[in-house]
Formats: structure tokens, sequence, C-alpha cells
């Protein structure tokens, strides 16, 4: 299992895999089915250079399909009449490899990337082919590719089946982290099922997603199988929302079932827009620190200071923040420090900004432009965290349209109590599957946007080990007779 990391994502090392010309096709054989090393691709001619295997390929006219790989040197010709493009694709890409090998004499070598506690496993593994894997020093000016601890990269199996693992894909949604930066996976997850359930706050509504977790846990559907990784996700979302329904005192709608711990939404919309503007606050300000520390792992200390997702972009927020709160409670020295605070963040920001432009008249303007658009940024972001308690009133008002319906349906005999379950069946399915939809689009579209900007200024680099799967054939894999090819994997079935 990949070393946990908590803070940042998982250690990267630069390596060769180096050995004698005879053992190179074996070794990168072990390799792939290390599936932890991605290893560079010629730069130059690389992909002009057409193999046996790729010529092969190209005449079969195959479309785009997934490679595997024979352990053993195959029969190319075998191949080709076969129509097995899978193994055909497989050696195409182990010829495209080959070529970017590096060969002093008898050894090849070949320079790539491998997780540093995936180091001494890799070595044991291509040892027995008579290669090694041989560390090198990360050249200058190169970022390592970046992987997130948790994520699907991994060798399937050391894989971590938690609860960071099923948070990935909200991260890397809005793209890869960059190397030198935190972490965000748990956060960002913890974040998310926040928002959630305060949408989606309904006890009875977030019981019938752990119960959706439960099943996906168990493998079933089977059609929905790849998404069993998910179902602590999934499991998280329903906790929250059956912890928020509880604050709210709903339980498939205002029922009377459970009693409102903090607050009715449709009763107090005013203090639950509040609390999720709050909310939106004090998680900007989170992503404000997360920002600093990523420019300051980024580009030092200048980089944090003069940066508008740094130090000065913060000080301009909390400087707005002393702001609003002088006018909430009408003290008006908060409101001078406040100023004082924005002044002083937008001054270094200006800075930052006017390094990054031409200079001149031109430059002064832009940087005009672009702090203008960062002051009124921070307050529309604050703001638009009020969506989150408009859609937790709008999920309230259906669960009270069913109630009614349900209540007065029932009064009106037997037939009118078919009616009314038939009502609160229906009308709790139809909001169940609405409402945690539209909730769960809205959180990651907008409020998470919101977070991420701050987060990330720099694209990374996505880890990408090779990884074909390596097929035994059943026959003799070289020579001039017709090897016995079998039946493809079911991967590529």
């Amino acid at each position: 299992m990949f070393r946990a990391e908590s803070v940042v994502p998982v250690r990267m090392r630069r390596v060769a895999v180096v050995a004698p010309e005879p053992a190179l096709r074996e070794t990168l054989v072990r390799i792939a089915e290390a599936d932890c090393v991605e290893i560079d691709l010629a730069v130059d001619g690389g992909p002009a250079v057409r193999g046996p295997a790729a010529s092969r390929l190209q005449r079969l006219r195959a479309g785009p399909g997934p490679a595997v790989l024979s352990a053993a040197p195959p029969d190319l010709d075998a191949l080709e009449r076969e129509g097995r493009a899978d193994l055909l694709a497989g050696e195409a890409q182990l010829e495209e490899r080959l070529d970017g090998a590096v060969r002093h004499g008898a050894v090849a070598a070949l320079a790539g990337w491998c997780p540093e506690a995936e180091m001494e496993a890799t070595a044991a593994r291509i040892a027995g082919a008579g290669g090694a894997l041989v560390p090198l020093p990360t050249p200058r000016g190169v970022d390592p590719p970046t992987l997130l601890t948790g994520a699907a990269e991994g060798p399937p199996d050391r894989r971590p089946r938690t609860l960071r693992r099923s948070f990935t894909p909200l991260v890397t949604t809005y793209g890869t982290v960059p190397y030198a930066d935190l972490d965000p996976t748990l956060p960002a997850g913890i974040a998310y099922v926040v928002m959630f359930g305060l949408m989606f706050g309904d006890a009875g509504h977030g019981l019938l997603l752990l119960a959706l977790a439960l099943v996906l846990r168990a493998g079933r559907p089977r059609r929905a199988a790849a998404l069993r990784p998910l179902w602590p996700f999934v499991a998280a979302a329903g906790l929250a929302s059956a912890l928020a329904g509880l604050a709210y005192g709903e339980f498939f709608g205002p029922t009377g079932v459970l009693p409102v711990l903090w607050l009715a939404p449709l009763d107090e919309p005013t203090r639950l827009l509040t609390a999720a503007v709050g909310l939106g606050a004090v998680l900007l300000a989170l992503a404000y620190g997360a920002g600093i520390v990523n420019r300051l792992r980024e580009g030092g200390p200048a980089a944090a200071l003069y940066a508008t997702s740094g130090v000065a972009g913060a000080a301009v927020y909390l400087g707005l923040a002393a702001l609003a709160g002088s006018v909430w409670l009408g003290q008006a020295v908060y409101g001078v420090v406040g100023a004082a605070v924005v002044a002083v963040g937008l001054a270094f920001a200006g800075v930052g900004v006017y390094a990054g432009t031409a200079g001149g008249a031109g430059g002064a303007v832009q940087t005009g432009v672009q702090l203008f658009d960062a002051v009124v940024r921070i307050g529309s972001n604050v703001v638009s965290f009020a969506r989150l308690a408009a859609f937790g009133l709008t999920h309230a008002a259906l669960g009270a349209i069913v109630w009614d319906g349900t209540t007065s349906s029932a009064g009106r005999g037997p037939a009118g109590v078919a009616v009314a379950t038939l009502v609160f069946l229906l009308g709790n399915a139809l909001a169940f599957a609405l409402e945690a939809l539209v909730a769960g689009v809205q959180a990651l579209r907008l409020e998470f946007y919101e977070l991420f900007s701050r987060l990330f200024e720099t694209e990374g680099r996505p880890f990408r080990p090779w990884r074909p799967p390596v097929q035994h054939l059943t026959g003799p894999a070289g020579g001039t007779g017709r090897p016995r090819l079998g039946r493809p994997p079911d991967a590529v079935r």
C-alpha cells in the first residue's frame, strides 16, 4: 500500500530502469505487472518510427482499444492472423518504450517516475529478470507527476479502499494538483458532504443514501460494480443529510416524527441563509490559508506574499470581513481597521499583479481591473454560498408539499389512505431523486469552484504508470509454429 501522506501527494522519485539488453523485455514486462512506474517516452522520433508490431496493428485497421502485453515474445505474424489487436497494441507500446531506451554497450536504461514507497518492492520484482531500479536526482525545473493518496492509479492489489480514495474524484474533477501543493482530498470531501447535507437535510432521505451506500459496497447491482469504491463517499453524504435532517426536524418531510433541534427551514429562512453564508466565509478563509501554503511551496515567500490567492488576497478578504462586521455590529473601529487591512492587501496584490504585466500604462490599467475583480469576486463568492440554504429551502418545501398532500388525502376513507400512501411514496421518491442530483451537482460545480480557485494557480501533471495487463500465452510464444493464443482476458473482450 502507498504510504499514507495526509498533507502532501504521494512522494515520487526519479528512477532509471536498467537491464542488460537480452533481459530488457522481461524487465519491462515485470514493470507493467508492478503497475507503479511511469516510463518516459522518446521525445523525438519515437511515435514516427513504427516497429513490427505497430506496423501489423496498422494493417489490421483496428480502432483504439485496450492493450495487453504478452509475458514472452509472441509470434507477431500469428497475432496478426488471429486478429489479436490487443496483444499487438501491447507489443507496440513495448516497442515505443524500447525506442526511448538509452544504450551503452550491452546495457539499456529508461528513465521514469515511481512512488517512493513502492521502489523497494518494484526493485525486487525486476531483479528476478536481471534488471535494476536506480534512484536518480530530480531534474531542475521538472515537477514530478502527482498521485493523490488513495487514487485509482495505484496497483489494483494495493489501492486503499478508504474514504480518501472515494473523495479523490472531487479533486481530480477540477484538474491535477501540482506536486508541491497540499493534498486537499480529505478537506475537500468533508466540505462537500457538509454542503450537501445542508442542501439535502432530511433524516429519512439520508438513511436512504446510507442504504444505497451499503448496496454499492456489496457490489450490487453488477452493472454498478465499478462504483463500489465510491460507497464511503455516498455513506458520508447520507450521514451528513441525516444529521442535518435531525437539526431541521425533517423525516421524509415535516412529519413530526423528529423534533426540531436547531431550526425549521421554512419557519426561519433568514437564519438558514445567514448560516450558509457564514459557512461559506469560513470555508473561503480556510481556502486562503491553504492557498498561502501552496504559493509558498510553489514559489517561495515572494509568491506567497504578493499573490491574490496568498497573503495579499487573504488580507483583502479579512479586511472586507472586518468592514462587514463593523456594519453588522455598528462598531466603527472595525471599519477603520478593516479598511487599513484592505488597503495594505491591495497594495501588495497590486505589486504582484503588475509584475506579471508588460508594464507601463497598460500594465497599470490591467492591474487596476484585476484588483477590482478580486474585490468583487470575494463579495460575490461569499454571498454565493446562500445557494446552499436556497436549495435546503427548496428541499424542505418539496417535503412539505408531499406531506400536506398525504395528510389531506388520508382522512377520506380507505380510498384516501391508499391515495395518501401513493402520494407519500411517489412524492418522496421524486424529491429524493431530483434533489439529490441537483444538490450534488450544485455543490460540485459552483461552491467547490469558489474554493478550488484559491488553492491552485497552476495545473499539475497526473501520474500515469505503464500498466497493460500481462497475458501468458497458452502455447509456444515464439518460433515458427502457430501459437495457441486462447481467448482474450475479460478486460479486453
